[in-house]
């Protein structure tokens, strides 16, 4: 059993700086596997160096694709630190059938997404996960995968999942709710089926899975709502760079919007419109932020984010604004706390997250002296009052101890925040970036 950390958070007058970001965690998740279905040998520079993105790279070994991986000098690489990825793959419907089950660590995308592959190959495949992993529910990714042809056994709808995979046929499918996860299963099971695969989107999701697909030469098209692929296209490999993070930038770009006299500069961050929603919501909050797009690659833009601390406004956030918010709704809570307010609703789907996060959420800021209200499908916190410090559990969910740790920066003693040992998930090294950015 993995020893549980506790991280020492001391108050802050301000964040100040200028940084890089680990490598997109839900684009590294795309381009493995996609480049595992490839013919030929794909290069990915600036891969996550996050636990969820290996746990993806295991998964594939272990599937048969031969992966090789090196950590890149930060000095030296224009992309920023990270790792060089390279995948040579084994073609469309090449994997081989796994010895053991595959185990997907803490990560639902890998397990989400990695179902949609390998419920098309002519193998039986178990993936499971750890004890967070197999209490979350698959059933959305189940359904649609089953009409498509293939068998998925399971414990009521959780981890582990049998997959009896085999030939697929397309399918023409409406998401229940809005699901990016969800939507790149239905895709890269579509990918391999015979006939095209349409997804209908309830509201847009971030579209990832389609501009990686396009990179690696597959026609995907997107009008309206849907989404549709036409089955039996090949992949080509590539040589492609992850941008940095946004979801990692989402704790600095806080920060910096919460706290007086702030000001930050976030380099090579990915730019892609359906990701780029909190920095408009901050914008809302009362905070000045600047984007400048200075490349693009994969469909993917990235650039220059420049985060100044003006003022704070109260905040409502509806079902209107949640899919494009889910990850970054705990740290908004954060942000709150420094003397905005925030009222969340439609936001149910937090529940069956690593944990239950509307729960966990309003339990940690309690603990460090928040005046927060939980409901059923949300939040509400009222920041008129400084937070006096104590100790939040993260209970091992990598996004509240990150968002645990940045509303402990405005606190009037130090803050212990328990399960700190779960940024490594997806951000290696996030305590001590926060060192170096805190006056």
């Amino acid at each position: 059993m993995a020893s549980i950390a506790t991280a020492t958070v001391k108050p802050a007058r301000r964040v100040r700086g200028r940084l890089r970001l680990p490598g997109d965690k839900s684009i590294s998740h795309r381009y493995g596997l996609l480049a595992a279905l490839a013919d030929g040998r794909s290069v990915i520079h600036h891969y996550s160096s996050g636990a969820d993105c290996a746990a993806t790279l295991d998964c594939l070994q272990r599937l048969g694709v031969s992966v090789e991986q090196r950590t890149t000098d930060p000095a030296s690489a224009s992309s920023g630190p990270g790792l060089e990825i390279q995948i040579t793959g084994r073609g469309l419907r090449g994997l081989v059938a796994p010895e053991e089950p595959l185990n997907a660590q803490n990560s639902g995308t890998t397990m989400r997404m990695l179902s949609g592959i390998v419920a098309a190959h002519p193998f039986t495949t178990i993936l499971t996960g750890d004890a967070s992993l197999t209490r979350r529910p698959m059933r959305r990714v189940i359904d649609p995968l089953e009409r498509m042809g293939a068998r998925i056994l399971s414990d009521n709808h959780r981890p582990p999942l049998t997959i009896i995979g085999g030939d697929l046929h397309g399918t023409d499918y409406t998401l229940e709710v809005p699901s990016a996860q969800v939507k790149s299963a239905i895709l890269l099971a579509g990918l391999q089926a015979a006939g095209t695969t349409r997804v209908v989107e309830p509201a847009p999701t971030r579209n990832h899975t389609e501009l990686a697909l396009r990179a690696f030469g597959v026609a995907v098209t997107s009008g309206g709502s849907a989404i549709e692929i036409q089955g039996g296209q090949r992949l080509a490999a590539r040589d492609l760079v992850v941008p940095g993070d946004l979801s990692a930038a989402a704790f600095w770009a806080v920060a910096a919007a919460a706290m007086p006299d702030s000001e930050l500069e976030l380099e090579n961050v990915g730019l892609n419109p359906t990701r780029t929603a909190l920095l408009d919501v901050l914008e809302r909050a009362g905070a000045k932020v600047e984007r400048e797009i200075q490349a693009e690659e994969g469909g993917e833009p990235r650039g220059l984010v420049r985060i100044r601390h003006v003022g704070m406004k109260p905040l409502v956030l509806g079902p209107q604004d949640v899919p494009a918010l889910i990850d970054e709704l705990p740290v908004l809570a954060a942000h709150a706390t420094f003397g905005g307010e925030l009222v969340v609703t439609g936001a149910a789907e937090l529940r069956v997250k690593e944990s239950d996060r509307i729960s966990a959420l309003v339990r940690g800021l309690r603990a460090l002296g928040a005046d927060i209200d939980e409901m059923p499908d949300g939040f509400h916190v009222r920041g008129a009052r400084r937070l006096r410090g104590g100790h939040a559990d993260s209970l091992g969910d990598h996004r509240l101890a990150m968002a645990f740790a940045v509303a402990a920066l405005g606190g009037e003693a130090p803050s212990m925040i328990t399960g700190a040992e779960a940024v490594d998930i997806s951000y290696p090294g996030f305590f001590a970036t926060l060192e170096t950015l805190c006056e």
